[in-house]
């Protein structure tokens, strides 16, 4: 029987690609799959060193930034522009 990777691990691998990471979150928000969005930006928050640290850069309340990319989360236009800011992206509009 050969060793598994557990599904978290190998995703997180893949998310510390920056082009695999930026083409999964674009898709999500492509097929308007906000909450899948949502999660993926946490896993990628993860990758890129975690909610607390990335809190503290951006300047947000660690336990707001929890709230936000949950399964319900709702964050303010202004709470994500921070925290992309702080993971090195930026939210961009294109034409339809």
């Amino acid at each position: 029987m050969s060793p598994s990777v557990s599904y978290l691990e190998d995703l997180y691998q893949d998310l510390a690609d920056p082009e695999y990471a930026l083409g999964l979150l674009n898709l999500c928000l492509k097929d308007e799959d906000y909450q899948s969005f949502l999660a993926i930006l946490n896993d990628v928050a993860n990758v890129r060193g975690g909610i607390g640290a990335l809190s503290r850069k951006a300047n947000l309340n660690r336990e707001h930034m929890f709230r936000m990319l949950s399964k319900n989360g709702n964050p303010t236009l202004d709470s994500l522009r921070h925290l992309l800011k702080a993971m090195g992206l930026k939210l961009v509009l294109e034409n339809a």
